[in-house]
């Protein structure tokens, strides 16, 4: 505890400079060895790799449109061919377009501030400002230079520092300290009655004595992209709603919490959010997230023998995300907890009681047969049962055959979820499968999976190095990791964890043992990111091809299935990339999307 303590207060007073507007100088962590091969090798904290390419820009306000798929660092000259002030971009109905501005100068800026038009069409039509939203990016602190491939699972190098640009804030105007950049994350959600056709618009970005115009120019097809809610996409990104009540000092599941737990589950809903992570069992992860999960089943074993079971919290949280559309998958963990701990409540001392039953115990089945007759009796009653998952994660073969055995024993209408490596002994079993991205099976497999009505996704954690959501990562690794879904014939994509936040997240992303950001993907207030948004831009990638390819089935256009099979081959660009140049990554996604634009604006010609 003291040294997380001690790399606590370190974090904290090094991440005070990340969301300072004051330029901190050159501070140099040279002695700090750095992975080869990345352009920001000397780029540690806040110190410029070319002090010249600062002295070379032309005095006052610098802004430009700048592609979401890279990172702009704070004390570095934008790497850009040229400056662009227009932004085109081509879209559905329903769909949210991104993209960033980025503001710059040699010198001091006060009062920047941004500023936005309606979008009229040449019939009058509009998209009305108020489908903007337009945040400041902020600078959080990292353990890896930008784009590394060589992070891993173990003890992070935590002393290391590296500004990474990710976390959104609203503002109505900021302050620009000389020789630094500020992003600027600008979205547009087309709304799905939008007429169809080319909208215009500016944008106008101010400051005390400077002012820039820039273009926006949407091309709206005629084609609708669905709610989120009713996205097929199988989103499960893992809860844990007691880091909310701890990062806010709020009382857990008090009305304070739960209100705040509402606009913090709005925000997966609204990237197609599909599961609700519960916990049967207290702490299952071996207590290593500064707020451990709670269990929101309270086990209590009556004086009089026999046990009984408390569903107050499980209920609550249930009902909470499923208001705000989460409602087509309950995962429970987990009948194989770290080290096989349980714990349960003693009425006759009102002591808590910690238990080892490994799962081929006498223990464990007499326990979990009680458990899940009461369970399964509470989830009918509910109307949830037939959307319930017993969930399993990453735990040896046989413990993990040990624990299905039990729970197919007890009733095969159990449905059961794995998240690990691919085994044949697991397929037949599991009615969802989660690879580990680089441990999966054929495509041919998922496909027989599909066949029998079993759904099949994969995942990272804190490893592969690359492709991930970590701070450091190039931002367009997020989006592509739908187009490998896609490509694989995967129903979704699964991470842990959505807000296992560490204790200064807002400023600091480091983790004492994992790659900065691996934990979480949003921020604390119901924040959204630059993750966030480009895992939620691959998804919308995902639901466009799905629809597409719905709507081709049932044409007998040449060129229609001329550009399925070419949309097709080009998925197969995603299933053998090795190298993840970002780079070569962004160049297929663009050539994707284009083949998307291409097949829609067919489509809306003959049908």
């Amino acid at each position: 505890m003291k040294k997380v303590f001690l790399l606590f207060c370190l974090s904290t007073l090094i991440a005070d400079y990340a969301s300072s507007q004051v330029y901190p100088g050159q501070i140099s962590y040279s002695n700090v060895p750095q992975p080869a091969g990345h352009f920001q090798d000397e780029y540690t904290f806040d110190t410029t790799v070319n002090p010249g390419a600062w002295a070379a820009q032309k005095k006052g306000l610098h802004v430009s449109f700048a592609s979401t798929d890279e990172s702009y660092f704070r004390s570095e000259v934008p790497g850009l061919e040229k400056e662009s002030l227009q932004w085109q971009e081509t879209g559905w109905k329903g769909e949210r377009l991104n993209t960033q501005l980025l503001v710059w100068s040699p010198d001091t800026l006060n009062q920047v501030r941004v500023l936005l038009t309606d979008l009229k069409n040449a019939q009058g039509k509009t998209i009305a400002k108020n489908n903007f939203q337009v945040n400041l990016v902020r600078y959080v602190v990292g353990n890896y230079p930008y784009g590394t491939k060589d992070a891993t699972c173990g003890a992070s190098p935590f002393p290391n520092v590296y500004l990474m640009p990710d976390r959104f804030e609203a503002f109505e105007r900021f302050d620009l300290p000389g020789r630094t950049v500020r992003p600027v994350w600008v979205s547009v959600d087309i709304p799905a009655g939008t007429e169809a056709g080319i909208y215009s618009g500016t944008i106008e970005v101010k400051s005390e004595n400077y002012t820039s115009s820039l273009a926006v120019k949407l091309q709206v097809q005629n084609q609708v992209l669905p709610k989120p809610t009713e996205w097929k996409h199988r989103l499960d990104l893992w809860q844990n709603p007691w880091a909310v009540a701890w990062q806010n000092n709020l009382k857990p599941w008090s009305e304070e919490h739960k209100a705040l737990l509402k606009k913090h589950l709005k925000l997966y809903a609204d990237a197609g959010g599909k599961y609700i992570t519960t916990y049967a069992v207290h702490s299952p992860w071996s207590d290593n997230s500064y707020m451990i999960e709670g269990g929101m089943i309270e086990w209590i074993k009556r004086k009089e023998g026999g046990w009984k079971f408390d569903y107050s919290i499980f209920d609550d949280y249930v009902q909470l995300a499923m208001s705000v559309g989460i409602d087509k998958a309950i995962t429970v963990y987990t009948p194989v907890p770290w080290g096989f701990r349980f714990r349960y409540m003693d009425e006759k001392t009102g002591n808590y009681v910690y238990v080892s039953w490994a799962p081929d115990s006498k223990e464990f089945k007499a326990f979990w047969n009680v458990f899940l007759t009461d369970l399964k009796k509470h989830l009918e009653k509910k109307g949830w049962f037939e959307k319930t998952y017993i969930g399993i994660n990453e735990n040896p073969m046989e413990q993990t055959l040990a624990a299905i055995k039990v729970v197919k024993q007890h009733s095969p209408k159990w449905k059961i979820t794995y998240a690990g490596n691919w085994h044949k002994e697991l397929d037949t079993l599991l009615d969802d499968y989660c690879f580990l991205y680089g441990n999966e099976s054929s495509v041919d497999i998922v496909k027989q999976r599909s066949a029998r009505g079993q759904t099949t996704t994969y995942y990272v954690c804190c490893n592969p190095p690359v492709p991930n959501n970590f701070v450091f990562s190039p931002p367009i690794e997020g989006r592509w990791l739908s187009w490998y879904s896609a490509a694989h014939g995967y129903d979704g994509f699964l991470r842990w964890a959505y807000d296992a936040w560490p204790a200064d997240p807002k400023r600091d992303a480091r983790h004492t043992m994992w790659p900065a950001g691996d934990c979480f993907v949003v921020y604390p207030g119901g924040n959204s990111c630059v993750r966030f948004e480009k895992l939620r831009e691959g998804i919308s990638d995902f639901e466009k091809i799905r629809i597409l390819r719905e709507k081709a089935s049932r044409s007998s256009d040449k060129t229609v299935k001329e550009l399925v099979a070419q949309l097709d081959q080009h998925l197969k660009t995603f299933l053998v990339e090795k190298a993840f140049d970002t780079k070569k990554i962004i160049g297929d996604v663009d050539k994707g999307k284009l083949l998307v634009e291409q097949l829609t604006q067919k489509l809306n010609s003959i049908l």
